[in-house]
């Protein structure tokens, strides 16, 4: 006698195939982002955070630096480059996201909004121009706000691989957004607060690209876990304590030497206590990463490769935090340290997404 089990729900027949074009931008999109990180961190490190005193302008009177401003003003004014890149690189896979899943309608009703946004940019920044308002924070919100509303309506208007479009979305005005952040840095002289969030905003552009890359080689449709309940919660727990290891080093790092500007004198944590409490969670995220290792191994768990690529990010973390430690922190580690703290975060959220697979259609009924 044979037993049906419940069908669940039709699987969506892959119909998305990402051009050539799209995979290799894709690509470079991630590794902008990583990059920006480790160039945003050349500026903290070198003290060049003021190195370009105005923005968008680097002086009040020039876009670029000028030479008094000596090689301060080329590391900020590299990075600010730099952010120009990530755009250019995150608009292209946008359109291309946008041409794979909904044809050239969609492209030409994004570019029009932009258009749109461009229009309200320039009429804010001349409402605002004339009575001494920071003109260029109002004409980099309407633009900012144009691009969520083309977004709302583009998600609307997606027939299929909405995932996609929302991701590319989502890179797309989180590096505007990191833009006017990087502005409010620099008028508001390296605010600790707001630079450590213009960090934290970086690494998560960066697990998004990443996630971006998982899904575009990953079947639409309905999806089911692969691995025991147990280890997935486990793999959130482990995501707990990644998250309160960079929380807890973003502050020890505004709170240590490297303000970004010599004139800038940090006030208010302190960052010999800091270190300590940054390393516990940092100890116990290490512990956990090992044990889903074992497991995985040991179980045969489909996200094991993953899983190694993780580890061996930790470990040269915590060796490089260490270091560091007790070398008093000398810049390039410092540096380091940022850019694989954006790796293992990258890394472990493809390890998440790699926790379920397509349904596939010998699942969906069993007799």
């Amino acid at each position: 006698m044979s037993r049906t089990a419940t069908p669940l729900p039709a699987v969506e027949v892959p119909d998305v195939t990402p051009s050539r074009a799209l995979r290799v931008l894709a690509w470079l999109s991630f590794a902008a982002e990583v990059i920006i990180i480790g160039t945003g961190g050349a500026v903290r490190l070198t003290g060049s955070g003021l190195g370009c005193t105005e923005w968008p302008l680097c002086t009040p009177e020039s876009l670029v630096p000028l030479p008094e401003q000596g090689i301060h003003g080329i590391i900020e004014f590299g990075n600010r480059t730099m952010t120009g890149v990530v755009g250019i690189l995150a608009l292209a896979v946008l359109l291309l996201t946008l041409h794979a899943v909904a044809g050239r309608p969609l492209v030409t009703r994004a570019l029009w909004a932009a258009g749109v946004g461009v229009i309200a940019a320039v009429a804010a920044y001349a409402v605002t121009a004339p009575f001494g308002l920071p003109a260029f924070g109002f004409a980099s919100g309407a633009l900012l706000l144009a691009v969520v509303i083309a977004a709302i309506d583009s998600l609307r208007r997606t027939p299929r691989r909405r995932d996609l479009a929302a991701l590319a979305w989502i890179t797309l005005a989180g590096v505007m957004a990191q833009a006017v952040v990087g502005g409010l840095a620099v008028v508001s002289d390296l605010n600790p607060f707001v630079v450590g969030f213009h960090y934290t905003a970086s690494l998560l552009l960066s697990c998004v690209t990443a996630a971006y890359l998982v899904r575009m080689r990953t079947a639409a449709g309905p999806r089911v876990r692969v691995v025991p309940a147990w280890f997935a919660a486990l793999t959130h727990v482990t995501g707990v304590a990644l998250a309160a290891t960079i929380f807890f080093g973003v502050l020890t790092t505004g709170s240590g030497p490297h303000s970004g500007d010599a004139d800038i004198v940090r006030e208010g944590f302190d960052a010999t206590v800091l270190a300590h409490v940054h390393a516990w969670p940092g100890y116990i995220l290490a512990a956990l990463v090992a044990a889903l290792t074992v497991s995985a191994w040991l179980l045969r768990l489909e996200p094991r490769r993953w899983l190694l690529v993780l580890v061996a990010a930790i470990a040269v973390q915590v060796a490089v935090g260490v270091w560091q430690a007790r070398a008093g922190l000398p810049e390039i580690l410092v540096g380091i340290h940022m850019v694989l703290a954006a790796l293992s975060a990258a890394a472990y959220t493809v390890l998440v997404l790699r926790l379920k697979r397509p349904v596939a259609a010998r699942d969906r009924v069993h007799s």
